[in-house]
C-alpha cells in the first residue's frame, strides 16, 4: 500500500495528539496543526516524527494554504475542542455560546473546506463529537447543540461527497487536558464518582478513543456513522 497522508487539526493534544500518533505508527505521513505555538514547539520536542503547522479554524485562509501545501491529504482528522456552553440553559451567555459555536461547529465547517479540494477519492474524512448530543445531561444543552450540529454533518456529507467517507467519533467522559480548568481534587472526585456509574467502572484515555479515530479513518467500509465510544455514559445517570 503506499504511504498514506493524514491532516490532523486541532492536534497538539488530547484526542487530537493520541490519534495524529496512532496514525503515524500504522505508517502514515502525519501532518497536525494548532493554533498554539507553545504546544507546537512542546509537539516538535516530544514528537518530531509529526509535521507540525500553525494554522486557525477561525481564519480560513491560513486553513487553505496549509491544505495547499500539505497536497493530496488521504485522512482529515478533526478535533476541535472546545469548554465553552456548559451551564444551565436560563443561565447561559448567548455571547459565550455563539463563541463556542464559532470555535468548534464553524471549525469543523471550514476544515472541511479547506481540505477538501485535496482529499484523496478513497479518502476519509473523520470528525469529533462529544455522547453530550445524546445524553440528556442537566446543564449540557450548550455542548449538545454543538455536538449535534457536528453530527448532523455525518450523513448527509457521506453521502453528497462518496466516494470519501466521512465519519464521526462520539466519545463520554476522557482525561484530557479540556479538564484542566477544574481544580485538580475536584476533578479526582468527579471522576471517581462517573467511573463508579459508567459500566466499563473507567475513566477513558485520549489513547481509548484515538483507536476508533483511527479505525474510523482508515477502515475502507465505514461511513455515515456516528461510533460511540463513552464507556456507556448514555445508558446511566452521571448528574
Amino acid at each position: 500500500m503506499p504511504q498514506r497522508t493524514a491532516l490532523v487539526v486541532g492536534g497538539t493534544s488530547g484526542i487530537g495528539l493520541a490519534s495524529a500518533r496512532l496514525l503515524h505508527t500504522r505508517g502514515a505521513t502525519v501532518h497536525v496543526a494548532g493554533r498554539s505555538k507553545s504546544r507546537l514547539d512542546n509537539l516538535a520536542a516530544t514528537d518530531p516524527d509529526l509535521i507540525g503547522h500553525q494554522a486557525d479554524a477561525g481564519h480560513p485562509d491560513e486553513l487553505n494554504a496549509l491544505a495547499d501545501a500539505i497536497g493530496t491529504i488521504d485522512w482529515l482528522v478533526v478535533s476541535h475542542s472546545g469548554g465553552d456552553g456548559v451551564g444551565p440553559v436560563a443561565d447561559l451567555d448567548l455571547a459565550t455560546l455563539r463563541r463556542a459555536f464559532d470555535a468548534k461547529f464553524w471549525g469543523h465547517i471550514a476544515t472541511i473546506q479547506a481540505a477538501l479540494p485535496h482529499l484523496a477519492s478513497d479518502g476519509s474524512i473523520t470528525l469529533i463529537s462529544a455522547i453530550s448530543a445524546r445524553a440528556a445531561m442537566p446543564g449540557t444543552a450548550g455542548l449538545a447543540a454543538i455536538n449535534g450540529a457536528i453530527e448532523a454533518l455525518v450523513k448527509p456529507l457521506a453521502v453528497e461527497l462518496a466516494p470519501i467517507r466521512v465519519n464521526a467519533v462520539s466519545p463520554g467522559l476522557v482525561d484530557t487536558p479540556w479538564w484542566s480548568g477544574m481544580p485538580e481534587e475536584a476533578k479526582r472526585d468527579y471522576f471517581a464518582q462517573a467511573a463508579a456509574a459508567l459500566p466499563t467502572r473507567r475513566i477513558a484515555t485520549a489513547e481509548d478513543i484515538a483507536e476508533v479515530v483511527v479505525l474510523a479513518a482508515t477502515n475502507a467500509n465505514t461511513t455515515g456513522t456516528i461510533i460511540e465510544t463513552d464507556g456507556g455514559a448514555r445508558l446511566v445517570s452521571l448528574s
